[in-house]
């Protein structure tokens, strides 16, 4: 789509620590990558959280006229790949496999379905080996015996996204410390094999690639050596992200890595993080059993993106709540065609308002709240709303839901609208011939299926409850 339809969106840039707008780098292009799962284990409703919101932004960003393409990529080889496959007894390439199609599985029921591209580390092993020679001959890495390490030190800007310094970095995170490292907070590029371990041959021995290398690797293969926006949880800042931008930069002498970084925060339940490592997390899988995906994503995305936000079972049931308000909202639009309104607003304002939030900093509380007053508006007109003013409410809950997949789907729900509307003449058939007795059957068996029927002097109205 032509960038001169887009939008003034703009963005919180972690790197820059302000509110920017959206420029890309290729006009009305916008290269996306976003951290994907380890796939050693189902995700938690709080990963969910991350890609949800990556999922709406796309979508959004798509809607604002801009040309997206996002990538995520796949873990699919970690230790802690290997020690499910240990404990387990089955292959890791099994294991791998097995959760990287039940995060897909996860993702088609959560409707998160804007990624165009899942990039496995284990396809790019010879994009990752050339970073690391390249990395090597400009003196940004070193072998020892067990590995090659990115050092740290040789890159001056290393700390830059997050404001932490180097010591602040765990030895051992993600990978076991090493006695050799010039520095603690040196990261592992490529790990020697040890006993057992699956490998790939390499000009530094067998091994396999460590965490942070996988990234850049995979992006400079589709984006090249720098691209628009990088997202993720808030808990990757430091130190992978900052890995992330110590190699591309060192190998590529260029300013960026990515232009704008957003970062999503935690969701909390019992007191904490949600962590698999943890164990204080829901799987989402879970989750789903018991709500659907509307009111999972509306739950999410009702907040300020980069905030924490908090899980109790009373707080996801207010969400429904307010959730079901506005879906009722909406279904009653369907009913009013060829009546004669008696309220007269403009439904305009309510969409112009959510774009404009969006527009700034990706409020999606805000926008949900402009929702919730027009849904208001609606109960408040009773249903009695002009086809031209029930048409442009409409438009207003199609579009949020375009973006956010928080409502029932519009061409099942007016499928099931004509449905019930066909039910609901042909019990006043039933009325005119005095026959009540099928007349308030019908009644009873709407009712129980949650269509709540209202009989006035100009007819009956309907609607969902």
């Amino acid at each position: 789509m032509s960038s001169l339809n887009c939008l003034n969106v703009k963005i919180y840039n972690t790197l820059t620590r302000t509110v920017e707008e959206i420029v890309p780098q290729r006009q009305g292009r916008i290269r996306l990558f976003v951290c994907g799962p380890t796939v050693y284990n189902y995700i938690h409703l709080g990963n969910a959280r991350t890609f949800v919101l990556f999922d709406s932004l796309a979508k959004y960003l798509s809607f604002s006229g801009f040309e997206v393409f996002y990538l995520q990529n796949i873990t699919d080889i970690d230790d802690k790949t290997l020690r499910v496959a240990s404990e387990s007894g089955v292959p890791w390439t099994e294991v791998s496999q097995k959760f990287y199609e039940e995060y897909r599985k996860d993702m088609e029921a959560l409707g998160a379905n804007s990624v165009n591209v899942y990039a496995k580390a284990t396809l790019y092993i010879e994009e990752i080996k050339s970073q690391i020679r390249r990395l090597l001959k400009k003196g940004f890495a070193y072998e020892t015996s067990d590995g090659v390490y990115f050092h740290v030190e040789k890159f001056r800007d290393m700390g830059a996204l997050s404001g932490q310094k180097l010591d602040k970095v765990v030895p051992g995170s993600r990978v076991s410390p090493s006695e050799q490292k010039l520095n603690p907070s040196d990261f592992v590029l490529w790990k020697k094999q040890k006993p057992g371990e699956p490998a790939w041959d390499s000009p530094w021995g067998y091994g396999r690639p460590g965490w942070h290398i996988e990234d850049t690797a995979i992006t400079e293969s589709f984006f090249g050596k720098s691209y628009d926006i990088h997202g993720g949880a808030k808990d990757l800042m430091f130190p992978h992200h900052e890995a992330e931008i110590g190699q591309m930069r060192s190998i590529s002498g260029k300013k960026y890595l990515a232009k704008y970084w957003i970062h999503g925060g935690y969701l909390n339940f019992g007191g904490d993080k949600m962590s698999k490592s943890t164990g204080n997390f829901i799987l989402l899988r879970e989750a789903l059993r018991k709500y659907s995906r509307q009111q999972i994503r509306f739950f999410l995305l009702n907040a300020n993106y980069s905030s924490d936000l908090l899980y109790t079972e009373d707080l996801f049931k207010a969400s429904c709540e307010a959730l079901d308000r506005i879906q009722t909202a909406y279904e009653m639009l369907h009913g009013v065609e060829g009546q004669s309104g008696s309220e007269d607003f403009d439904p305009g304002i309510y969409l112009s308002r959510i774009r404009s939030s969006l527009d700034n900093n990706f409020d999606t509380r805000s926008a949900f709240a402009y929702l919730q007053e027009l849904s208001s508006m609606i109960f408040r007109s009773g249903g009695k709303l002009s086809p031209e003013i029930a048409a442009r409410a409409r438009e207003t809950y199609m579009f949020v839901d375009r973006i956010f997949g928080i409502l029932k789907n519009d061409a099942v729900g007016s499928d099931v609208s004509r449905a019930i509307q066909g039910i609901i003449n042909l019990r006043e058939e039933f009325r005119k011939k005095r026959d009540f007795a099928t007349s308030d059957m019908i009644r009873k068996i709407l009712e129980e299926s949650g269509v709540r029927i209202e009989d006035e002097a100009s007819g009956t109205k309907w609607r969902f409850v």
